[in-house]
């Protein structure tokens, strides 16, 4: 009988899971809070034919030189800037990650920011705890309506299209994106319009960045864009933190270019608490929650777990990132 592969899982999983690496592979397990630390990580690696691991950890030389015996690493992400790809290449890792699975979670998260945002929930909910709603009270507490206005997609994939269906089929916008390429699909079943980024920004009420982070995407939104932006326009970012000049970001909320601005995500995680954005009532704020929901989560982990154990054994991964095909 062959020998099983050894895996580590450097974070918390379901039995279910555990269960299924047990069925195919030998294991080590991270049963603490958050993930296996680094240097326990180091410790390890060294033995370890697949690594199960979230988004988070860098895979990178240090990581890599230490494993010689390291065939896979499974993301339990979407996104995958955590890889170092070169370095990964060169020695012969494969990546892997979970697209698919989280699309309409993310895309519910992302409209719940858009109106949120726009009637200013958060910040009324305050005032009303805080005993400010008085009687009489009237053009105070007005917001920016949703229905009917334009929605700007910047990076057309499988959330900004989730997201364009619940714009044009729940609330009769209108539907701007700008993305690498064309996506026919969505311009003829939901009547989105393709234009260029400056465009998108000018004519969008609500601009929603998610593209993934690449050397062309960091800091894509800056001083120029929001300068672009109506001052009534809304900016909601669920992408990476890295996306977006924070500092331009808080500029521009400073000088009323835009009227405010919905983020699940920033360029350092968890967010500082003296960062100026978490100062402002006309930003909402949220820690990084696109795909949180206990569904979602688990089915994510395995999807991952399918995608390690598939590599190990041969069959060639499901969701091996394009970039390492």
């Amino acid at each position: 009988m062959s020998k099983k592969p050894h895996v580590i899982i450097a974070m918390k999983v379901s039995k279910e899971v555990e269960n299924y690496i047990a069925e195919h592979c030998t294991y080590q397990k991270w049963t603490g809070e958050g993930g296996m630390p680094q240097a326990e990580l180091l410790k390890l690696i060294n033995e370890a034919d697949g690594l199960l691991t979230s988004g988070a950890r860098r895979i990178d030389k240090e990581l890599l030189d230490q494993a010689p015996r390291l065939k896979v690493v499974s993301n339990i992400a979407v996104g995958y800037n955590n890889f170092n790809l070169e370095e990964m290449k060169a020695h012969h890792v494969l990546g892997t990650h979970t697209p698919y699975v989280l699309d309409d979670t993310v895309a519910d998260l992302v409209f719940g920011l858009i109106l949120a945002s726009a009637r200013r929930i958060p910040e009324l909910d305050r005032f009303v705890k805080a005993g400010q709603w008085k009687k009489g009270m009237d053009e105070v507490l007005f917001g920016s309506d949703v229905h009917h206005k334009i929605l700007g997609i910047i990076g057309m994939g499988r959330i900004g299209k989730a997201i364009g269906q619940r714009a044009v089929k729940g609330f009769d916008m209108k539907l701007l994106y700008h993305n690498r390429s064309r996506n026919e699909e969505v311009e003829e079943n939901l009547g989105a319009k393709y234009c260029t980024l400056d465009s998108l920004l000018q004519e969008s009420d609500f601009v929603v960045l998610m593209t993934p982070l690449t050397p062309e995407t960091r800091d894509l939104m800056g001083s120029r864009e929001f300068d672009l932006m109506k001052p009534t326009s809304f900016f909601i970012n669920a992408s990476r933190g890295e996306t977006v000049d924070e500092q331009a970001l808080i500029e521009g909320l400073k000088q009323g270019k835009i009227r405010g601005a919905g983020l699940d995500v920033f360029r350092k995680e968890p967010v500082d608490s003296q960062n100026p954005l978490l100062q402002f009532p006309n930003v909402i704020t949220i820690p990084h929650i696109g795909s949180s929901t206990a569904l979602v989560r688990d089915a994510m982990a395995m999807r991952a777990t399918q995608n390690l154990v598939n590599a190990l054994k041969g069959e060639g991964p499901i969701d091996l990132v394009p970039e390492l095909r």
